[in-house]
């Protein structure tokens, strides 16, 4: 389960955006999660939900998930495909000389919060 080791480094980076930015409060933190990213996101939004507590800013953040949807590029016909639909053989001319070029990632998005007066 590696969703508790991303969440640490997310709940990290957020304290360190607080703290460089005078945030008080974070009401809630959008993620953007590849869909072939391997994290399970019901484990994710638990190991979230755990472990803000442990940070006074997050404490009643909610976690905001969008899926970015895996796409492959194939090198022999230049066209780009739906990755989980077709996986590694391009459907177009049947190469295996593709690689994936999104889906794969996870990124902080988007920040809600209050700041000191």
């Amino acid at each position: 389960m590696h969703e508790l080791g991303i969440v640490t480094h997310v709940a990290k980076t957020l304290d360190e955006v607080a703290e460089e930015n005078r945030i008080t409060k974070i009401g809630s933190v959008t993620l953007q999660i590849g869909e072939v990213s391997g994290i399970i996101n019901d484990y994710f939004v638990d190991c979230w939900d755990y472990f803000k507590k442990k940070h006074p800013v997050l404490q009643e953040a909610v976690m905001k998930i969008e899926i970015i949807p895996a796409v492959t590029y194939c090198e022999d016909c230049r066209s780009e495909y739906e990755t989980v639909k077709y996986g590694k053989i391009c459907p177009h001319c049947k190469s295996e000389r593709t690689y994936l070029i999104q889906g794969n990632e996870c990124t902080i998005k988007e920040i809600e919060a209050e700041t000191e007066e």
